[in-house]
């Protein structure tokens, strides 16, 4: 799986017109904090960040291998979301972020995420109203938190945060804080998983509990 690039002489995209500082490459500089969205346990073997956009096409595949690997790891696996909207290149970008953002102060983070990776073609503020309707979002809120852009904030403290990090393009990931390197395919990522976890944990040791949290 390529990173999204809109110009040929690049394969990665940046997030602006504007130069962006030099930033390391290797290393997750902003830790995972409560403020994040996650999914799995605190003691799972294995913790993977990802940067991604809503209306990327590329995020979308990685949504849907994260999904298989979520049901073949299991418990194994922690997993956390960190928006990085590509404004230049994605138009609804932004907005499905802020959406998802209005949804977790309901609840509902998590079912927002899945439904905008599903229907990444209907991301104008029409669809993603309905997408909130759908869901069960109390509407009257969501457009209020949505006119007010009240988690803009937040959305930019996870921009800014990938950038100090090195992040370039989506989807960007990281395993136990070390950037993932490696090809973007189900079969390799699965692998770079499992060698995180045989080495954090013996197989007997593995904890049993599931918990999701927005």
């Amino acid at each position: 799986m390529a990173l999204e690039s809109p110009r040929p002489a690049s394969r990665r995209h940046r997030t602006t017109s504007t130069p962006l500082p030099e930033a390391p490459t290797g290393d997750l500089r902003v830790p995972v904090a409560a403020e994040d969205h996650v999914q799995g346990l605190d003691t799972a073997a294995v913790t993977m960040v990802e940067y991604a956009d809503y209306e990327c096409p590329y995020s979308r595949r990685a949504y849907s291998v994260i999904k298989q690997w979520q049901r073949e790891v299991g418990v194994q696996l922690r997993f956390f979301y960190r928006n990085f909207p590509l404004r230049d290149v994605h138009p609804h970008a932004q907005h499905a972020a802020e959406a998802a953002e209005v949804a977790a102060n309901q609840g509902k983070f998590w079912e927002m995420h899945d439904y905008l990776f599903e229907h990444q073609r209907a991301l104008d503020d029409e669809h993603l109203r309905q997408g909130a309707e759908q869901l069960g979002l109390d509407t009257v809120s969501y457009e209020q938190d949505m006119a007010r852009h009240r988690y803009a904030g937040k959305i930019e403290d996870d921009l800014q945060g990938g950038i100090q990090s090195g992040v370039r393009g989506t989807p960007t990931l990281f395993i136990h804080g070390a950037r993932y390197e490696g090809n973007h395919d189900r079969e390799s990522l699965l692998r770079a998983i499992r060698e995180v976890a045989a080495v954090s944990f013996p197989p007997e040791d593995v904890p049993q509990r599931r918990v999701g949290r927005s």
